[in-house]
């Protein structure tokens, strides 16, 4: 369907401007861009148009909206978008109470969108819960919307995977093995890595595990001066009896606001004299580039795909004899996540009382249970490492891929 020249001719002319249905939905991006986004975009305009919905591309975030950069999407707009990294459609790292919510409810009106897919990190779920909050007073806001969580840093409440996380782990793993190659071929050298995450630990701890670091610094768990101190004892008795001819470590950007990357680096250099040096790598914005992975490229497809059926229902559950769309319940501002391998919708205001503003974190992480694995791994003296899964047979997945 998606591969298609031109939507259904009942349906949607091929400018994407006369539908069937005569209702507009909206999409925009909040927040920094991801990987998979594209192909988010694409799904959606491409689906919707096929069941007779107008889709306005919102450019640029919020600002596209208020100072009127609004453009209707049509089939060939978004081709051969599903393979391309960054935001096409433009994006923009804020929240709507930054612009006013009256002046956004002003111009969903104007414009009439009827159904709001909101694409990002952080920034999107937290936007979507402001104006969810604020339907008593703007009924502007009274129509479905669904975010699709899309960020780096995975640090998204609601979801155990964000779309764009595996392109960035993927970037990270590769950079780092070619820094131990470099460390490798120096001869007892130890880097420093610095990732990205804001205050969420994901990709300094699965990048870690999956490119064999000594050790991972991250916000959630206490840095402190004893850590980093065993922590030099244990490259030095792994470079002096081991054999091992190099070292990495991995931290957070905002691990710990005094023990920076440059911190760690002068203590390890001096406290690592006559046995290893030691430099530093920030990686930056590359992890938010290249090209997006075949997982990130299908898990957008779906999930905006999904998310389209999902607003498609609330909207003719609510659309009125005059067209005008109506919908104030929980179940009609919700965020599309996977949980344990199912995509779910839970109301954003439900994700509320779970979500740290604070630090932009969900207060409970699937991922730190695999800390003491990292450790392990590098033979440090860490209690057992506690699996956790789920027992199921073949029958119980049987409907894996209908979501």
């Amino acid at each position: 369907m998606l591969t298609k020249l031109r939507p259904p001719k009942d349906k949607c002319d091929p400018s994407g401007t006369s539908c069937s249905t005569g209702i507009k939905l909206g999409v925009m991006s909040i927040g920094a861009p991801a990987c998979g986004s594209n192909a988010a975009v694409r799904s959606f305009v491409r689906v919707a148009l096929t069941k007779g919905y107008e889709v306005l591309g919102l450019h640029d975030s919020f600002d596209g909206l208020i100072f009127g950069n609004v453009k209707p999407m049509s089939w060939t707009d978004v081709q051969g978008w599903s393979g391309h990294g960054g935001s096409l459609l433009g994006t923009k790292k804020c929240v709507g109470s930054r612009y006013g919510m009256q002046k956004i409810a002003e111009k969903l009106k104007e414009n009439n969108i009827s159904g709001l897919l909101i694409i990002g990190g952080f920034e999107a779920y937290h936007s979507a819960l402001e104006m969810a909050e604020a339907r008593k007073e703007f009924d502007a806001f009274c129509i479905p919307m669904v975010v699709i969580p899309c960020t780096i840093s995975n640090n998204v409440p609601g979801t155990d995977f964000s779309l764009g996380a595996d392109t960035a782990l993927n970037e990270i793993t590769d950079i780092c093995d070619r820094i131990k190659q470099s460390a490798t071929g120096t001869k007892r050298r130890v880097f420093v890595v610095e990732t990205m995450g804001g205050y969420c630990g994901y990709l300094a701890t699965m990048s870690g595990l999956a490119g064999g670091a000594d050790a991972a610094y991250i916000f959630e768990e206490d840095v402190n001066i004893t850590m980093l101190r065993d922590d030099v004892f244990h490259l030095k008795d792994k470079i002096v009896n081991m054999g091992v001819q190099r070292g990495l470590i991995l931290r957070n950007e905002n691990a710990n606001s005094n023990y920076t990357t440059d911190f760690i680096e002068h203590l390890f250099s001096e406290e690592g004299k006559g046995v290893f040096t030691c430099r530093k790598n920030v990686l930056g914005h590359m992890q938010q580039g290249g090209m997006p992975s075949p997982f990130d490229r299908n898990f957008g497809t779906k999930m905006a795909a999904k998310a389209l059926h999902y607003m498609s229902d609330q909207i003719q559950q609510s659309v009125e004899s005059s067209g005008k769309v109506y919908r104030n319940d929980p179940a009609s501002a919700v965020l599309l996540g996977m949980q344990r391998r199912h995509l779910s919708f839970t109301p954003v205001e439900e994700l509320k009382k779970t979500t740290d503003f604070i630090h932009r974190i969900p207060k409970d992480q699937w991922w730190l249970k695999l800390r003491p694995l990292l450790r392990i791994l590098t033979k440090h003296k860490e209690k057992a490492y506690t699996p956790e899964g789920i027992f199921a047979g073949v029958d119980d997945f049987e409907d894996e891929d209908n979501i």
